[in-house]
């Protein structure tokens, strides 16, 4: 049994999607540059509901800022204000890239093994988009749970699933209630795009 869903794990794993990240990808992504300083880093994060930052100058990739470089600073350097530290200070400057013409089954792979959520999408050396375990699972939950190994993969998980989402039957199309395209829940025989769903 357990050796039977290790194979059906590294087979879902090896086989292609036919989807590129380039396709789902976001390209309205939230960035800084590299001399803003953390005070704003933080108030931008809560702002805009996100977990980090991409960090930029011009086009090019300079680093990532994370919620945990932040409270990691807030806690070791809790003397010190924090409009004084800029974003160049913290960020992390070896950041995992993925190409937009990579399918997404590449890119459920790099994550799984570098453990990590998220992906800047980098092409010709400019940062082009953003994409997420988020993005995929809405895709494609059971490609999603191969990445479950991981605690805060599944912390997203049990999320979505309490949301209904992953439960929910899900096709492309044009959403009944807005008219907006793109991939939409289903219940009751009526087709939502996801903010639609989700007021439901």
């Amino acid at each position: 049994m357990v050796l039977n869903l290790y194979k059906e794990k590294c087979l879902i794993l090896s086989m292609e999607t036919g989807i590129s990240v380039g396709d789902l990808m976001t390209r309205n992504f939230i960035w800084v540059s590299p001399d803003t300083n953390l005070k704003i880093c933080a108030k931008t994060m809560i702002k805009k509901r996100v977990g980090s930052l991409v960090i930029k100058e011009g086009d090019k990739l300079k680093g990532i800022l994370t919620e945990k470089d932040i409270v990691w600073t807030i806690v070791k350097q809790s003397k010190k204000d924090l409009g004084s530290i800029l974003a160049r200070d913290l960020m992390k400057r070896k950041v995992v890239t993925i190409k937009p013409n990579k399918d997404l089954a590449e890119a459920l792979r790099v994550m799984k093994k570098k453990k990590i959520r998220r992906l800047p999408v980098v092409e010709n050396g400019k940062v082009i988009g953003m994409i997420t375990t988020k993005d995929i699972f809405k895709v494609d939950p059971g490609l999603f749970e191969v990445l479950a190994e991981s605690g805060k993969v599944r912390e997203e998980a049990e999320k979505m699933k309490r949301m209904g989402v992953m439960s929910a039957p899900r096709k492309q199309g044009s959403c009944e209630e807005c008219g907006e395209i793109g991939l939409l829940y289903g219940e009751d025989g009526e087709w939502f795009c996801e903010k639609c769903y989700d007021k439901k």
